[in-house]
């Protein structure tokens, strides 16, 4: 017997995950494995600006960001200077921080720089082992703020000149994009994400 259709599934206990926004990023994105590189990019730099902040915060401000930063088109803001800068610091849409903004500019260069040796989604996941770790913690007290995996991620984005990108912003990272799977096992997306990350297969470039 099926349940009620106004029913919630069970979901991983985030705050603020009543927010039907959250609430779809949850069901939809978080932990879907990524190898795009524009979007791998995008949210490593969304990732970056959350620091210190909610990610509810960011994600009610995705679209402001994208707009703002010419949906995150690297050679674009690769060529952002001064009046750039000056430009996002009024645009009350995104978070204003000088530095995340510089940092993001930055990381666009570091970006171009790596593709011409290499593609970004390969260069990420041939760092996190070549395939998504499906883990099943049971409680978040067991999920890890960091790994060595994040750590040695952030040392060569670092390497590559690429700045807000520590070991805890990097796991952040990682689980957004699947290259882990910290849904709870009790919550509806662990299974279909789990699926999704066992047919997963290295990007090449």
């Amino acid at each position: 017997m099926s349940a009620p259709a106004n029913v919630e599934p069970q979901r991983c206990p985030w705050i603020g995950i009543a927010d039907p926004l959250y609430a779809r990023y949850h069901d939809t994105e978080w932990g879907v494995p990524k190898t795009d590189d524009r979007q791998l990019f995008e949210k490593l730099v969304l990732e970056g600006f959350q620091a210190g902040l909610s990610w509810l915060t960011i994600l009610r401000k995705r679209d402001a960001f994208r707009k703002a930063f010419h949906d995150f088109d690297a050679v674009k803001i690769a060529r952002y200077g001064e009046k750039d800068i000056a430009r996002l610091m009024q645009d009350a849409g995104i978070v204003r921080n000088k530095s995340k903004i510089e940092a993001t500019i930055d990381n666009a260069r570091a970006y171009l720089k790596l593709s011409e040796r290499r593609r970004l989604a390969p260069f990420l996941w041939e760092l996190a082992g070549g395939k998504p770790q499906i883990n099943r913690h049971e409680s978040f007290k067991s999920v890890p703020p960091e790994t060595p995996v994040s750590k040695a991620i952030s040392k060569a984005l670092k390497a590559e000149g690429f700045r807000f990108v520590g070991p805890t912003t990097v796991y952040a990272f990682m689980q957004a994009s699947g290259m882990v799977n910290d849904h709870l096992v009790g919550c509806h997306r662990h299974a279909p994400c789990a699926a999704l990350q066992a047919k997963f297969k290295m990007p090449k470039g």
